[in-house]
């Protein structure tokens, strides 16, 4: 049985295009970056603790494979979280703005005995906003909740001039990747 271990409604609808069947894991992890922790090191752990913290809440049932993912938004090696406000959103759209930045995706998946990652990185680049776009956006409450302060799946898909990557793996789950760590899992 697959389990995802996040609350993610995003993350949720990209695994179901995979036509697995999964239930929904809830969590309550802090995810706080360590002092000297590399962005993508943060990335990569918190995925892995994800996934672990899932795991320890079915091990004891037959077969259950545990999928934790985490994705950031990195520019000049600060972490863009959710973003606490609407002024904290319309600071990092304003930093992000007219900017190439890099969003990771952590992908981990647990079983009994058993433990695999991937770690996808897309390159992102902004158009340069002014300050009434940025307004009109954060008003719409669709940054809040969200990696950067916006949704490549909504609106905020307007403020990108070049994508190279994963569009998956920027909206919260890369989807090739996932399906290679379900199909090695037996899980797909």
């Amino acid at each position: 049985m697959l389990f995802l271990a996040s609350q993610s409604p995003r993350r949720a609808e990209l695994l179901a295009r995979l036509g697995v069947t999964f239930d929904v894991l809830t969590l309550d992890l802090s995810e706080q970056r360590q002092p000297g922790e590399a962005a993508l090191d943060y990335v990569r752990r918190v995925a892995q603790e994800k996934a672990q913290a899932g795991f320890a809440l079915v091990a004891e049932r037959p077969g259950a494979v545990v999928l934790g993912s985490d994705t950031e938004v990195i520019l000049d090696d600060v972490v863009f979280g959710k973003p606490a406000d609407p002024a904290d959103a319309t600071a990092m759209l304003q930093r992000l703005s007219g900017r190439t930045h890099t969003v990771a995706s952590a992908v981990s998946l647990v079983a009994d005995g058993r433990h695999a990652q991937v770690l996808n990185v897309s390159e992102v680049t902004f158009a340069t906003l002014n300050a009434q776009a940025i307004e009109r956006y954060v008003a719409t409450g669709e940054s809040m909740g969200k990696a950067g302060a916006y949704a490549i799946q909504g609106s905020g898909e307007a403020f990108i001039t070049h994508l190279s990557g994963s569009y998956s793996g920027v909206m919260g789950l890369p989807l090739h990747d996932a399906a290679r760590l379900l199909e090695q899992f037996g899980a797909l």
